[in-house]
């Protein structure tokens, strides 16, 4: 009664993405794995198939970042349409592989161009992000676009996307994150106990609030 009282007139679509976290027995939650959707990083060579009029077709390669291989596959013949009128039908792959960082424990900067389409019009875009892969930094991105510019996931294109050396970085969130003198404030300030009266073991829950 009370998920139906605060759901009210939300879409369909809403109510079935909360249907899917709230377990039965509350106190426990247990995310529904495809609402954790992340990115991965594909390279797929293919080309359109040979005929008697064009025996060799051109052989494109490209980057495509995708949730999964199938959707991966997908965006690679919706730009081989658009590039020589190619489609999945009248066309070959000859290599999908999945690409990963090579130094995935070391946050880097990346640069990622692209084009989306809003409401009214196709726009271009740098934006510039911080994480340790370009899957995490791709992320985010579509998480930003989304919040932010309400674009489409189909609608996005990424055109490029690298790592950008600290005196290349453009954006303040980025560039504020570099040098070694870098400080963090202390938020919560936990206070020390005496020597004399520290143990390893404590019968009660210690304070770590500062009064």
């Amino acid at each position: 009664f009370w998920l139906k009282r605060f759901i009210g007139e939300l879409h369909i679509s809403t109510y079935l993405v909360i249907l899917q976290i709230i377990p039965a027995e509350m106190g426990k939650f247990a995310v529904d794995p495809s609402l954790e959707a992340k990115m991965h990083q594909y390279q797929i060579v293919g080309r359109a198939a040979p005929t008697p009029k064009n025996p060799t077709p051109k052989i494109y390669r490209m980057r495509i970042f995708a949730r999964n291989q199938v959707l991966a596959k997908s965006r690679f013949w919706y730009f081989m349409k658009k590039l020589n009128k190619a489609k999945k039908s009248g066309g070959e792959l000859l290599a999908v592989n999945e690409l990963h960082d090579a130094s995935p424990t070391k946050v880097k900067n990346y640069g990622i161009w692209l084009r989306y389409e809003s409401r009214k019009n196709t726009h271009n875009m740098y934006k510039e992000f911080r994480n340790v892969s370009i899957n995490g930094a791709i992320g985010q991105l579509y998480q930003e676009m989304s919040g932010r510019h309400r674009a489409n996931p189909g609608s996005i294109q990424i055109i490029h996307a690298t790592t950008v050396p600290d005196e290349k970085c453009r954006r303040d969130h980025v560039t504020e994150m570099h040098g070694g003198k870098l400080k963090f404030p202390v938020i919560r300030k936990v206070p020390h106990c005496v020597k004399k009266l520290r143990t390893t073991f404590k019968a009660s829950r210690p304070t770590t609030f500062l009064r």
